[in-house]
């Protein structure tokens, strides 16, 4: 049996992202490459590993116990070869989109200052990925603290709605927020940052499409089945071309948190803390699409200094 690391790492990719098109495109291939090394591995052991649609992919019960298994076997042979390279590497996790120029910024002054390579590391479930060690911190649209995990929001960015091309509201200019909870809403569950609870009650949406990632939810909206708010810079690097993007009168800014282990030790992820801080934007415009929140942040209170 010729099993092989690209195998184990298509299987991850796709058990991640439950996407053959993020995916490809994660793993720098093409579909049909990664499909022919998917039906490889199958055919070699001898076993369905998931079940693939139109829409969705579904791994089957050996699909996912060896995807648990392949993430081990990854995360071993990422940690052997980090502690042998004399080029160590800091990760980041994200599950979508980030603001950019600031991420580019952010990037260059670390890298300068600490002579470390950053890598971005897609996943739609970035508290996982803290806890499995796969990423040294994580950028969320969210809190994602907990007893294990430490997170502070860095910023806002502004919030756009998300309609499909065929959809009436299409046309318009702007649409206000609780005009927007008029509307079927389509909520990623697992990295996404709009929530019902975010309206009102008299203005909260009555009826909810969930999904789990954010391909998922950009097929659901470019469907016509109903509408979303994301960040902007999500639209503008991950559009889809069966939706567009209308701007939102009064509606609340996406968070953009910072997360890491609690008691870690790491100095790379003050480092890194330090370089996201000072590209943040200090007066926001009304144009702007990244803005500053405004409760200050304290460094001295998130262990950061």
């Amino acid at each position: 049996m010729n099993i092989e690391l690209r195998h184990l790492r298509a299987l991850e990719a796709v058990g991640e992202h439950r996407s053959f098109t993020q995916a490809a495109r994660v793993l720098h291939i093409t579909q049909p490459a990664l499909s022919r090394t998917i039906q490889q591995l199958e055919t070699r052991l001898g076993v369905t590993l998931m079940v693939r649609t139109s829409r969705s992919v579904r791994l089957t019960a050996p699909g996912e116990v060896l995807l648990q298994r392949s993430r081990k076997i990854l995360r071993d042979v990422q940690a052997a070869l980090t502690e042998v390279s004399r080029e160590p590497e800091f990760r980041v996790g994200f599950p979508w989109a980030l603001p950019d120029p600031w991420f580019s910024r952010t990037t260059a002054q670390f890298e300068a200052s600490t002579g470390v390579g950053l890598r971005l590391s897609r996943r739609d479930d970035i508290h996982a990925a803290l806890l499995d060690k796969t990423v040294d911190v994580a950028l969320s649209r969210r809190d994602i603290s907990s007893e294990e995990v430490e997170c502070v929001e860095l910023a806002g960015e502004v919030r756009v709605a998300a309609v499909s091309t065929r959809s009436p509201l299409a046309h318009r200019t702007s649409i206000s927020w609780n005009e927007l909870g008029q509307y079927p809403l389509v909520v990623n569950t697992v990295s996404g940052n709009t929530r019902p609870t975010l309206w009102d009650d008299p203005h909260r949406p009555r009826t909810i499409l969930e999904c789990h990632n954010y391909d998922e939810w950009a097929a659901l909206v470019a469907s016509g089945r109903g509408v979303g708010a994301t960040p902007r810079s999500a639209m503008a690097s991950h559009g889809h071309t069966g939706v567009v993007s209308i701007p939102l009168d009064d509606a609340p800014p996406v968070p953009l948190c910072l997360a890491w282990l609690r008691g870690e030790e790491n100095p790379l992820v003050r480092a890194f803390h330090t370089a996201a801080v000072a590209h943040l934007p200090e007066r926001p415009r009304p144009e702007d699409s990244f803005k500053v929140s405004r409760g200050p942040i304290n460094r001295a209170d998130i262990g950061i200094v």
